[in-house]
């Protein structure tokens, strides 16, 4: 059996309707055993090692993190403070979808999470004041991309454990090109606001605005005072707690009402910056915060509650880490069979610029994400294109960036994107209709891919700001 043979088995299988994970490690088997070129066992073997790996704790952890909030009601919390921030403005409830999604995804890290979590709160109350179907769903899908690139995010943590990147060098990268993303979204509604003349959804009012703009600061001045504590030369341990023991006191004086939900990002970043302690830790660290903030704080979060997060955690874990032990084997035969060698000579052959490349890379991983979910598309293209990229002396972290980017876009299109069938489900509107009403969300998705691709500073400022 040759090594071309063992990649048409494995498109024939996922061809067939075979999930990806089995063609994955189904092929290998095969290719194994007719070839005999290592023992049997070896694929058990590589399939162990491929998720006996400290980072991939994180997986778990993130996912429980996310389940917690979604559980606790947390949601609620974001939709009233992104309403009291932008409802005002032409569009509203539009501009509302956006900043609830940017705040959401500092906690779920998915954008299926966002739009099955939040999207169904910003869907309802978009048809109830008038909007087009169509356009609230359009604009929710648009937006719940930004789940993954918004630290947590449960690709970044997959990409940097395949290609040895830092796990929190991705997560800073994520975050401006993640507001820059918000923006161009925001000029989109802002656009079809001012095409269809439509108008605010709440009356402006300073006392609502006004506490809005108090939690941004407190969201915005908090970090940024303890990073200057802890730099000045305080010890971080006790900084940190102390800062979150007085924004406790701050919440309950003022009576803010999502800031300590948007304090999740915060406390990875900050955590992981100043040392305190590792991506897998922080993960940790952001379930326990969401078990205080639901148990304890609010008391929004029963047992009940908690013990079917779980579950949802066990079930969805165990599907992204069959995945991942299934790519580590299949990216091994890879290895072996000199296909990665050979993609890599074929590309560098054609062409030695950078700038050309990652124009074929965008190409390539938006058609892979119409048909793969991201977790399985990463593992299976990051031993392909890394040597490459390597190669062309491209950062690293700045193609984490670009590659989930692409596959977040990959999961609004047919034939496969998980979005599109989730927000069809939650609108109760036909596939057909939902496909129509993404379409023109493409654009700024497609410009912010462009930006993120060829100006590398928007991703890697803030880690070169903060190494």
């Amino acid at each position: 059996m040759t090594a071309t043979s063992f990649k048409l088995l494995f498109l024939a299988m996922m061809g067939s309707g075979i999930p990806v994970a089995i063609a994955m490690a189904g092929s290998s088997l095969v290719y194994v055993m007719m070839t005999g070129i290592a023992p049997d066992f070896i694929i058990i073997h590589r399939m162990f090692a491929g998720i006996d790996s400290f980072p991939l704790l994180a997986v778990p952890f993130f996912i429980l993190a996310g389940n917690l909030m979604n559980s606790a009601g947390i949601t609620n919390r974001i939709y009233n403070f992104a309403l009291a921030l932008v409802g005002w403005l032409k569009g509203g409830l539009g501009h509302v979808n956006v900043v609830g999604s940017v705040v959401f995804s500092g906690m779920s890290g998915t954008a299926v999470a966002d739009a099955a979590g939040l999207g169904t709160i910003e869907i309802k109350a978009m048809k109830e004041h008038g909007y087009d179907v169509e356009f609230a769903v359009g604009v929710t899908a648009a937006s719940a991309t930004l789940g993954p690139i918004i630290p947590p995010s449960l690709p970044f943590v997959i990409y940097g454990m395949m290609a040895s990147v830092s796990i929190g060098q991705l997560f800073l990268a994520g975050i401006v090109p993640g507001v820059v993303m918000a923006a161009l979204m925001m000029l989109t509604v802002s656009y079809y606001a001012h095409r269809n003349g439509w108008g605010a959804d709440i009356v402006f009012q300073w006392r609502k605005v006004g506490g809005a703009l108090l939690e941004l600061a407190v969201i915005i001045v908090f970090p940024l005072a303890l990073w200057a504590l802890i730099s000045a030369g305080a010890p971080a341990r006790p900084t940190i707690i102390g800062g979150f023991v007085l924004l406790l006191v701050l919440e309950r004086v003022l009576k803010l009402q999502a800031v300590l939900a948007l304090m999740t990002p915060v406390l990875l970043i900050g955590g992981m910056t100043s040392g305190l302690f590792t991506a897998t830790e922080g993960a940790i660290a952001a379930c326990v915060w969401a078990l205080f903030l639901g148990l304890v704080w609010y008391r929004t979060l029963t047992w009940k509650m908690f013990l079917k997060a779980s579950l949802e955690t066990v079930e969805t874990t165990s599907t992204v880490l069959f995945i991942v032990a299934a790519a580590s084997v299949f990216g091994w035969m890879l290895t072996v069979s000199r296909t990665t060698e050979m993609i890599a000579e074929w590309v560098l052959a054609f062409t030695q610029d950078k700038h050309m490349f990652l124009l074929l890379a965008n190409l390539l991983m938006l058609f892979v994400g119409c048909f793969l979910e991201p977790t399985a598309a990463i593992t299976i293209l990051t031993p392909i294109l890394m040597p490459i990229v390597l190669k062309l002396g491209i950062d690293p972290v700045h193609f984490g960036l670009i590659m989930v980017l692409n596959l977040m876009i990959g999961l609004l299109h047919p034939p496969m994107g998980l979005v599109l069938f989730v927000l069809a489900r939650v609108a109760n509107l036909s596939f057909e209709r939902t496909t129509m009403a993404i379409l023109p969300w493409l654009v700024p998705l497609l410009l912010s891919l462009v930006l993120v691709t060829y100006v590398p500073a928007i991703s890697l400022w803030l880690p070169t700001l903060l190494k």
